[in-house]
């Protein structure tokens, strides 16, 4: 026991000596680690920024909760407004407002110009909380008012310009007369309503009842949104919410409701956030990670220039320990500024998102300092530094004594001892583990750690290929003339990527990882670009027609088949359902898998059918007869059901008009929802819903192409004969997605630009690190007779090589990554583009050779007499 205490207070002195002796050699200065800095604070800042901005974000949503939803709760209910009883029990607990949101066609009064609207109907006691904003200052209600057989309306700017009207004229929704007031300049409730496929038009509950679009079946969504009586801010507010939304859930179980309270105001946002904050936070810890060999790189070179430092401590008696330690601490500190000025930069990005993008993002940004995010980036900051140091490090404990009296120069590979292995695997593993344990979705977590170390894996591999190669290629030692010139060039140029020590490896893993990041995301772009514009716009119907009444039906079919006569029509009756049992258990407790979680969010489009629907493929079980009578039933998309873990024969219950409806699955089919067709994921059996008011959908698709004028003109006439019926021209709501595609590709190729500058940075750093071994092939050379011009052509071929090769294996990756995103997770079809592949080569080729270049310019001028004479 006493010689284990003698021998901890031994290791304890020494750490300590350790440090002294560290803080007097960073006396020195920074010389050697700027790269080493550079690249721990780009990830830092970018992981806490992120991290903190969508904090930010989060913030902003929760913080506004009351003005986003509406109301401290919010009932909504498709196709019908709260029974009396459910009225009663709403009214109770405060103050109460009722809005109804639809799609519809509004149009002018010639019928010349029509546009599809997100319809907004409000009462008298709207907004609850928060403020409507009019272009005009006006107050609403006083300009929804009615003015003989004409009825106010205040629109999104978007719609003037659609309908190429302005403030004042008249234009019409459905058989009501509105006059265009004002504008909206803000909604405070905007975010809660989710996507919106067309502008805004609010108008008053009487207009929408004079417009005649609320038919049986009609798709409206109605919001009861409710203000409780002394609930604030605050935990007793929160309370006080939870009782009503539980005594709702307990006294009107089959309501079919959905309620949402003001902590959960925006969930889809708040969903996206999440998703694109994990997205951006792995875009950080792969520059972060890529900086890591940054940093293994400038902690080898910091140790060989300190070779002969070592070697003394050797001399003197020190032991491998001390040495160890003396360096740990020092990259250790570095690491600490490295982080800290990342940790400085990414505090600021919410207070300076929020000032430069307040017109652009969907909620304000409650921009602070977040200490739990900058934590985050705190800790992967220093595990990513000593992941990447204690290799190296570990290799400076059995620096030779020897190293005082002569150089080493191409040292062959020496393994660390044990236990630095040892604690460099259990620092990986442990950052891996903080990766996935804290992601949003840990499954794509884990998919990206095991995708990154298989890409360190087959970057090292490829680096050592490269060298194998380079070992074997011919040396052309018989040419002649000035091919023999060139010759000796190459052969230089091979001789300098096979050779011991060589930068090989740390040029492929620096480059690598980068071009591989932006080959994956631009293939990825550019084939879901094609999908939208090419294969699903060549296949999808040209227009969707929503809310045709049963008695429309006949009047419909006619003017189809009269302005359309060589397009296919196909209907399919549609109502909406919410899914709110799974083979007996409520769906709030079923744990779907995460691509199927969506089914159970909200409410979804149903149909009957007596016949196996187009675009559909029976996988399991047996389609039920036409005239079949007995108990319910339904077929589920297979994979949903899957996903779900539903089988045949188990009982599925969806609320449907305020009633619950429990039907068995008969069969699952696969369903080719690339086309745009009417495919439904729940499909039920006829009998299901017989009596049930519901409407009609509807799409029209021409076999042939035909001009924007043929298409416009069948919109215009469907919206002039039949006013209650809403069209959706397809390429419309395409070019719709491209847009936002586009946009988040941008986004998205902006936020990985950071790791390829941390590859750019850890390049010039790997080149930095081989520079004292150039300097002395260089005075070699020179004092051999070789000239400038020949070293630098030959130092040209070795960098082109290695961007080659570098490229060549970026656009493998990142084709094989990408094809696995649109293939295996989309779903959608996949096509190679040159293109992507020649941008990789040229920026590898413009990154590997330039630098390589400039290093080399600077070796070149090195004088040789100081070299010699160590050597």
């Amino acid at each position: 026991m006493a010689r284990a205490a003698a021998g901890a207070a031994g290791g304890y002195a020494t750490i300590a000596t350790a440090f002294r002796f560290a803080l007097r050699e960073m006396r020195g200065g920074l010389r050697g680690f700027y790269v080493f800095i550079a690249c721990i604070a780009l990830g830092v800042a970018a992981i806490a920024g992120v991290a903190s901005l969508s904090r930010g974000l989060t913030e902003g949503i929760t913080g506004e909760g009351r003005s986003i939803l509406g109301g401290d709760l919010d009932f909504s209910l498709v196709h019908r407004e709260a029974s009396g009883p459910e009225r009663v029990f709403l009214d109770g607990p405060g103050r109460i407002s009722v809005i109804a949101n639809m799609r519809a066609m509004a149009r002018t009064p010639s019928g010349d110009a029509q546009a599809l609207v997100e319809v907004k109907a409000i009462d008298g006691a709207y907004p609850l909380f928060g403020t409507l904003q009019l272009s005009r200052g006006g107050d609403v209600h006083a300009d929804l008012a009615q003015t003989g057989d004409v009825w106010g309306a205040v629109v999104d700017p978007a719609l003037l310009a659609r309908l190429d009207i302005a403030v004042g004229d008249q234009i019409t929704l459905g058989y009501a007369k509105l006059k265009v007031v004002d504008t909206i300049a803000s909604e405070p409730d905007k975010l809660s309503g989710g996507v919106d496929f067309g502008p805004r038009l609010m108008i008053s509950r009487a207009a929408l009842d004079a417009s005649r679009l609320l038919q049986p079946g009609t798709l409206v969504r109605w919001h009861h949104r409710v203000a409780i009586d002394g609930a604030s801010a605050g935990p007793a507010g929160d309370a006080a919410v939870k009782a009503v939304r539980e005594e709702a859930e307990a006294r009107f179980p089959d309501a079919g409701w959905r309620i949402r309270s003001r902590d959960n105001a925006a969930p889809g946002l708040s969903r996206s956030i999440g998703q694109f904050s994990q997205f951006l936070t792995l875009v950080g810890l792969t520059a972060l990670v890529v900086g890591g060999v940054g940093v293994a790189n400038a902690v080898r070179a910091f140790l060989d220039s300190k070779r002969s430092v070592i070697a003394t401590f050797k001399c003197v008696g020190a032991p491998g320990s001390f040495v160890f330690w003396l360096y740990l601490m020092q990259i250790l500190l570095l690491a600490g500024l490295g982080v800290a000025i990342g940790l400085v930069l990414g505090a600021l990005l919410p207070f300076a998102a929020g000032a430069a993008l307040s017109g652009v993002l969907p909620v304000r940004v409650i921009a602070g300092i977040y200490p739990g995010e900058l934590a985050l980036g705190l800790v992967y900051g220093l595990l990513t530094a000593l992941a990447f140091a204690l290799w190296p490090l570990g290799r400076a404990h059995d620096v030779p004594p020897t190293a005082l009296f002569r150089d080493e120069i191409g040292t062959g590979v020496r393994l660390p001892r044990r236990r630095y292995v040892t604690a460099a695997a259990l620092t990986v593993l442990l950052l891996a583990g903080l990766v996935v344990l804290l992601s949003y979705e840990r499954r794509i977590a884990l998919i990206y750690v095991c995708a990154a170390a298989a890409s360190f894996i087959l970057l090292f591999a490829v680096g050592r290929g490269v060298m194998a190669l380079a070992r074997h290629m011919p040396r052309f030692g018989a040419i002649s003339g000035r091919a023999a010139a060139l010759a000796t060039e190459w052969r230089l140029a091979l001789g300098n990527i096979h050779r011991p020590g060589a930068l090989t490896p740390s040029v492929t893993l620096s480059l690598g990882l980068g071009l591989t990041l932006l080959v994956a995301l631009t293939l990825i772009d550019g084939n879901l670009r094609r999908e939208l514009t090419t294969r699903i716009a060549g296949d999808a119907p040209s227009f969707f027609f929503l809310d045709i009444q049963s008695d429309q039906m006949p009047a419909f079919r006619d003017l189809i088949a009269r302005e359309a006569p060589k397009a296919e029509l196909v209907t399919a009756p549609m109502l909406r359902g919410r899914l709110v049992k799974l083979s007996g258990v409520p769906a709030s407790q079923v744990q779907p898998a995460p691509d199927a979680a969506w089914v159970l969010r909200g409410d979804r489009g149903i149909t009957y059918s007596a016949d196996l629907p187009e675009n559909s493929e029976l996988v399991a079980g047996k389609w039920w007869p036409k005239d079949y009578t007995g108990e319910p039933l339904v077929s589920f998309e297979g994979k949903l059901a899957k996903g779900l873990g539903l089988k045949i024969g188990d009982p599925v219950t969806v609320n449907v008009l305020g009633r619950e409806i429990t039907a068995r699955v008969a069969n699952t089919r696969d369903v080719e929802w690339e086309s745009l067709a009417l495919n439904f994921v729940m499909v039920f059996s006829p009998n299901t819903f017989a009596g049930a008011p519901h409407s009609y959908l509807a799409t029209v698709t021409w076999k042939e192409p035909v001009g924007t004028t043929r298409e416009i003109a069948l919109l215009k006439s469907v919206s002039n004969a039949l006013p209650t019926v809403t069209g959706v021209r397809v390429k419309d709501a395409i070019n719709q997605v491209n847009d936002l595609v586009g946009q988040l590709a941008w986004a998205i190729r902006g936020a990985s630009a950071i790791t390829l500058i941390a590859s750019v940075l850890v390049l010039a750093g790997a080149l930095a690190a081989g520079h004292s071994n150039r300097i002395h092939d260089a005075v070699i050379l020179k004092t051999l007779g070789a000239t400038r011009a020949r070293l630098i052509a030959a130092y040209a071929m070795e960098y082109a090589m290695l961007g080659i090769a570098t490229a060549v294996f970026a656009v493998i990756a990142g084709t094989v990554a990408a094809w696995y995103v649109i293939v295996e997770i989309m779903h959608v079809g996949f096509a190679f583009q040159p293109m992507t592949a020649l941008v990789a080569a040229l920026v590898a080729l413009v990154l590997s050779v330039g630098f390589g270049l400039i290093g080399t310019w600077r070796v070149l001028g090195e004088r040789p007499a100081p070299v010699l004479r160590n050597l």
